[in-house]
């Protein structure tokens, strides 16, 4: 029987996932975090999108959800501080990020689901308050605006934002409009269909904003296929669906459009599930997670691997420069095996190396992102291992990754951290 993910099923899915790997030994533990002080207050935050679940009196944690929550981290005079919000209408927050419409004050873009719902969010005398900017119901069993972008898709100087639904196959541009609303234009719809990630980049060079989304079979447990694909939009030439990555009886949830390799051009990194047999808790490995590299011209049925995970799913990639030498890397955050940098050959066709950051992480989601909040001009690494119930911030000093948890949870998987992003101060409620 088919079956669909709510939030709920996916937890007790992750609770129950025993999968462990013996790919390499364990990572040497980043070194004493003291060897890189951290600054005593940094210009931006991180946003933190999460589902949230009820926890019992024996400290178990419940698949049942509670509110959407949307939750934010600084740091100030010496210490890390947080806030947060919660949002009754709907029981999760897929993804939060800065938005800036024309002619208007920048504020906090959240996409729920079920409700599916945007909300734009400004901080006032009172705390954060919400903007509506576009509430749906899809038609199907699931309603959730599930990843987003922004950028000048149109060509036209508006930073439209491109959004990713389930159950559908609903994929839209949020066009702002001078009177602070917002058209909804479709770009596509295919019945049944799960689209899980949007990316936007340029692969072939002509300036032009291409559209990157995932569409797959709804999401299934039971470890049958769930084959998808990576398709193409480019609205400002008025091309629709377009296969660009071909996955067979396989499928992506993550998807990363960057110019990694430092040639003028985009690529697109494809992070390819991985097989399994059995189910829970026996489940057993067939074939790892594929990260396939796709340039502009390639044949959708011969993306090139760059790197095998061994584990069962990978849900984060994030693009940066860890030691400031001008090279980017790429981060990959599986399911259970770690946290994991991926560095492209010196060369174009060289083949990638592979280190493990930390074998003592791991989540569902497992959301990573690089960014330089300091401003120091390289990328920390931050990390949200649901699973231990840690947030960690990783800096590299003489070539070796440097920890430090930056928010401990008191119930490990009480949360599940859909995306982390990079938020300036200045938009964030004052924070005690």
């Amino acid at each position: 029987m088919r079956s669909r993910h709510t939030v709920a099923a996916l937890v007790a899915f992750a609770l129950a996932a025993c999968h462990a790997t013996d790919e390499q030994a364990a990572a040497p533990p980043p070194v004493d975090p003291a060897a890189a002080a951290t600054p005593a207050s940094l210009p931006r935050g991180l946003l933190l999108a999460l589902s949230q679940f009820e926890v019992g009196p024996d400290a178990k944690v419940l698949p049942k959800p509670g509110p959407a929550r949307l939750e934010w981290l600084l740091r100030r005079d010496g210490q890390w501080r947080t806030g947060a919000l919660d949002d009754p209408e709907s029981n999760v927050f897929h993804k939060a990020m800065v938005y800036a419409p024309p002619g208007a004050a920048p504020g906090i873009l959240t996409l729920g689901g079920n409700v599916a719902a945007i909300k734009l969010w400004r901080a006032g005398a009172s705390g954060l308050a919400a903007q509506p900017v576009w509430r749906a119901e899809f038609g199907g069993k699931q309603n959730r605006m599930r990843d987003a972008e922004v950028g000048d898709v149109l060509g036209d100087g508006r930073p439209a934002v491109a959004v990713a639904t389930h159950d559908q196959g609903v994929v839209a541009l949020l066009l702002p409009q001078t009177d602070g609303s917002f058209e909804v234009r479709e770009l596509d719809r295919q019945p049944d269909t799960f689209v899980h990630e949007i990316e936007l980049g340029d692969l072939d060079g002509d300036g032009v904003v291409e559209v990157y989304a995932t569409p797959s079979e709804p999401n299934r447990v039971d470890g049958t296929p769930q084959p998808g694909k990576v398709v193409r939009y480019v609205p400002k030439k008025k091309e629709g669906r377009t296969v660009v990555a071909d996955l067979g009886q396989r499928h992506a949830k993550e998807i990363l459009v960057a110019d990694v390799d430092g040639d003028g051009r985009d690529e697109l990194y494809v992070c390819v599930e991985g097989q399994t047999e059995g189910v829970e808790p026996n489940v057993r490995l067939v074939a790892p997670v594929e990260v396939r590299r796709y340039d502009a011209g390639t044949d959708p049925a011969q993306g090139r691997v760059i790197a095998t995970l061994d584990d069962r799913f990978c849900r984060s990639l994030t693009a940066g420069d860890v030691d400031a030498d001008g090279k980017k890397e790429i981060v990959a955050s599986p399911f259970k095996s770690g946290v994991w940098l991926l560095r492209p050959g010196v060369d174009a066709g060289q083949p990638w190396s592979k280190e493990r950051i930390d074998s003592a992480s791991s989540g569902f989601e497992h959301a990573a992102l690089l960014a330089d909040l300091d401003g120091d001009g390289r990328d920390e690494l931050y990390v949200a291992g649901d699973d231990q119930g840690e947030l960690k911030r990783y800096v590299w000093k003489d070539g070796r990754p440097v920890s430090e948890v930056v928010l401990r949870r008191s119930v490990p998987g009480s949360v599940l951290t859909w995306n982390l992003m990079p938020v300036p101060v200045e938009l964030l409620p004052a924070t005690p």
